[in-house]
């Protein structure tokens, strides 16, 4: 049942038999700190020098496709394998040491529940696997599932056994939590729920990170994403620095009868998208199309849009080499980061 949760062994108490286990003040450490990170499994190398810095109460969304390096980084991250190269700090210390303070908790892809136990007996049961909680109520209130205290796992939905998992994580007041594809599987009420109880925490001071799939929740939750692919870093900043760093734009204009190969002969335009009268082209130059549409053409309703978060990814993650039609934040500005 508590493999889907990183587990505090049980380890003696901090002297004065009380366990700090959240860094305060001046001194406290950034929350993560990945350098030069590698992990090869043979000859395929899964993650390729990665440099990662985030700061405590950071939302990070932590996007690639399939294959990029995500669960690997994640699993170094949270002490489950070793990186072939490279270093991982967690508040200053190893993962393990960091998982033993109470400091992580991880909610994974993996691991089941007991459909037999009510959700408040999993949590006393999981609860005794530490040396200090908090308070049952106080974390089934937290994970917005305190109604389902008497009620059987297995009668649960995905998205309550999904929150009763949250609620898991949170026992030893960690300071950092780690989410790897949380709401898969749930359906959109589900999932609203879902991220309504983890903003509500993270409010409360604690660094979120997360891996997702689905886009969107990556671009109103996360106040930074970091992107990768190939088990290197593409792209770190808020989202709309994202949008931003994948060259082009589109502009959308009603133009009735034009077929694709007329579209094609426009300028600065690499491809278009017929609906009926409605077409959104693809441009590398947004203005220079629009003057032509509106001088030369018959279009009306033009409007010029950045790019959305989907199309963002798929331009940063595609197979072109790093940095091929990327145009980087600018040194200084307010949404880059620092690579590490």
């Amino acid at each position: 049942m508590t493999e889907n949760i990183v587990r505090t062994p049980r380890t003696a108490p901090a002297a004065g038999g009380a366990r700090r286990n959240r860094p305060s003040g001046a001194s406290t450490p950034v929350a993560v700190q990945l350098q030069n990170l590698r992990k090869s499994f043979g000859k395929v190398a899964a993650v390729r020098g990665l440099n990662l810095t985030i700061q405590p109460g950071e939302i990070v969304a932590f996007l690639g496709p399939n294959g990029a390096g995500k669960t690997s980084t994640i699993d170094m991250l949270l002490g489950l394998s070793q990186p072939t190269s490279g270093s991982v700090q967690v508040f200053g210390t190893t993962p393990r040491r960091a998982i033993e303070h109470g400091l992580v908790s991880a909610v994974l892809q993996t691991g089941g529940l007991l459909r037999d136990l009510t959700v408040e007996e999993t949590l006393r049961y999981t609860g005794s696997l530490f040396n200090h909680t908090q308070n049952i109520r106080e974390v089934l209130q937290r994970a917005g599932i305190e109604r389902l205290a008497g009620t059987r796992v297995g009668k649960c939905s995905g998205g309550e056994q999904q929150r009763l998992r949250f609620a898991m994580a949170l026992l030893s007041d960690p300071a950092l939590i780690v989410l790897d594809e949380p709401t898969t599987g749930m359906d959109v009420t589900g999932r609203r729920d879902f991220w309504t109880a983890i903003q509500a925490d993270a409010r409360r001071g604690r660094t979120v990170l997360f891996a997702t799939h689905y886009l969107e929740e990556a671009d109103q939750y996360a106040n930074r994403i970091v992107l990768i692919r190939d088990g290197e870093l593409v792209a770190d900043g808020t989202s709309a620095a994202i949008k931003a760093q994948a060259s082009g734009r589109t502009v959308r204009a009603t133009l009735p009868g034009l077929s694709n190969a007329d579209a094609a002969r426009f300028p600065a335009v690499t491809g278009a998208d017929i609906n009926g009268e409605v077409v959104t082209f693809h441009t590398t130059d947004s203005d220079q199309l629009a003057r032509f549409l509106l001088t030369r053409t018959q279009a009306r309703d033009v409007e010029i849009t950045a790019h959305s978060l989907d199309q963002a990814f798929i331009a940063l993650t595609s197979q072109s080499p790093p940095g091929d039609g990327i145009a980087a934040p600018r040194p200084g500005s307010p949404d880059a980061r620092p690579a590490g």
